[in-house]
């Protein structure tokens, strides 16, 4: 008997693959998204890593300095929403694919450049490049994870910023050291990440449906599970205007702005507060951060995985998430204000590492845009939640700098993080995580 072309369609990528087991393409995804939401911060950190020599050659002031660190959030952040608009509206693997290619190329560029201006293009061009990822792992979270997976896809996906923190430098510096350039530094990294590029291209697809190597059990578990959602909650069209007016999309957008607070103002602030406060030599203040961003790393896998079995055990989501969310933001705060009265090293960078392992959990925030806004609309509230925690990182390490250079002390600094981490666990409440249904 014959299969009408109509009917053998949706079953096409999956039709010579074997079907008696499911298989796990869908966490190759997201292990090939943990891979460029990595190199994303290695990139981004390449520059700090390399300022002194840049720095010196270029002639730069203290506040030109600052401009060009700054200069990548400028258009990082300004090109969320429209990235995720755009994710909406075209194919996501297509996106991902050339925004990595073409920020491995501004990077690569990089090296090229022969004064500050130039430098300074090359760093706004990778912002705009880098823009649609984050988004892209949020939309790629609702068309290819069951709810009960969405944990553990969120945290792969923004697991990538501690990792990438914790290698970036080593990985750089070590290139910097081998080749004693920095231009040659920047120029191997931004090939080895349009290799990636393509890569990711390559094996990327926008749904299960589309991928070849997705055998009939997969696609029926994925299927399956999302439909039953939808019979639960009913399905109905996301409507953008609705959902900007909802207090659980409002709530998401504050909360992540609060998490990103004590990140970004932990990652640029940490290693200068452990040098001038605590007396660690540059070596020993490598292998601390090192240390407290990795503990960052295994603390959001550990969280991603740890509410995707609760859900799956039965608990509701709303009990799973508020719970999850808002301890291990106060778990986090009570670390960091224990950390403000603590002279010994040691002991801080002990209780950093805890309150990173903690406070990572919130990685999970990246579930959010496809439970409250669904496959139509994930990809705008993404890039509308990654725009507001964005807009921090350009305005927290200013607000941090001025904060020591008035006060001539961290400890206010210390309890700002303490404020926001408590925000954190207040907004993180009030957004309801229940599944909507939305089409």
């Amino acid at each position: 008997m014959k299969t009408s072309p109509v009917s053998a369609a949706p079953l096409k990528a999956a039709a010579h693959v074997d079907t008696s087991r499911p298989t796990t393409v869908r966490w190759r995804i997201f292990l090939i998204l943990l891979l460029l939401s990595a190199i994303n911060y290695i990139d981004r950190a390449s520059l700090s890593v390399a300022m002194p020599l840049i720095s010196t050659e270029f002639e730069m002031t203290p506040a030109l300095e600052g401009l060009m660190l700054s200069a990548f959030f400028w258009s990082y952040a300004l090109m969320q929403i429209p990235g995720g608009m755009l994710l909406d509206r075209f194919q996501v693997r297509n996106i991902v694919g050339v925004a990595t290619v073409g920020w491995g190329f501004f990077q690569a560029i990089a090296g090229g450049a022969h004064n500050w201006m130039m430098l300074l293009a090359t760093r706004i061009g990778l912002g705009v490049a880098e823009s649609p990822i984050m988004p892209a792992g949020a939309k790629l979270n609702g068309a290819w994870l069951t709810p009960n997976e969405r944990g553990r896809g969120a945290t792969l996906v923004d697991g990538g910023a501690p990792l990438g923190t914790a290698l970036g430098a080593i990985i750089i510096a070590g290139l910097i050291t081998w080749f004693d350039s920095w231009r040659i530094a920047f120029f191997i990294a931004g090939i080895g990440t349009m290799v990636v590029g393509v890569w990711a291209w390559w094996y990327i697809r926008n749904n299960p449906a589309e991928h070849p190597k997705v055998n009939a059990a997969e696609l029926a578990y994925i299927t399956d599970a999302n439909d039953e959602a939808k019979k639960t909650h009913g399905e109905r069209t996301a409507i953008l205007k609705d959902l900007l007016k909802s207090r659980s999309v409002l709530a998401m957008f504050a909360g992540y702005a609060c998490y990103n607070s004590v990140f970004y103002g932990l990652l640029t602030w940490m290693p200068s507060y452990l040098h001038k406060v605590h007396n660690l030599d540059i070596k020993a203040m490598g292998g601390a951060t090192f240390l407290i961003f990795m503990c960052g790393f295994i603390g959001e896998l550990c969280g991603g995985w740890l509410a995707d079995k609760w859900k799956g055990a039965g608990a509701s989501p709303n009990t799973v998430m508020r719970s999850m969310f808002g301890g291990s933001a106060v778990i986090a705060a009570l670390c960091i204000l224990v950390v403000a009265y603590t002279p010994d090293a040691v002991a801080v960078i002990s209780l950093l590492c805890v309150a990173l392992f903690f406070i990572r959990w919130c990685g999970m925030y990246w579930c959010l845009p496809a439970i409250l806004g669904g496959k139509s609309k994930a990809g705008v509230l993404g890039g509308s939640m990654n725009f507001c925690g964005n807009m921090v990182g350009v305005i927290v390490p200013i607000l941090i700098g001025l904060i020591v250079q008035f006060t001539d002390s961290y400890f206010l600094a210390l309890i700002f993080f303490v404020f926001m981490a408590v925000g954190l666990a207040l907004f993180s409440a009030l957004i309801d995580y229940r599944e909507r249904g939305l089409a």
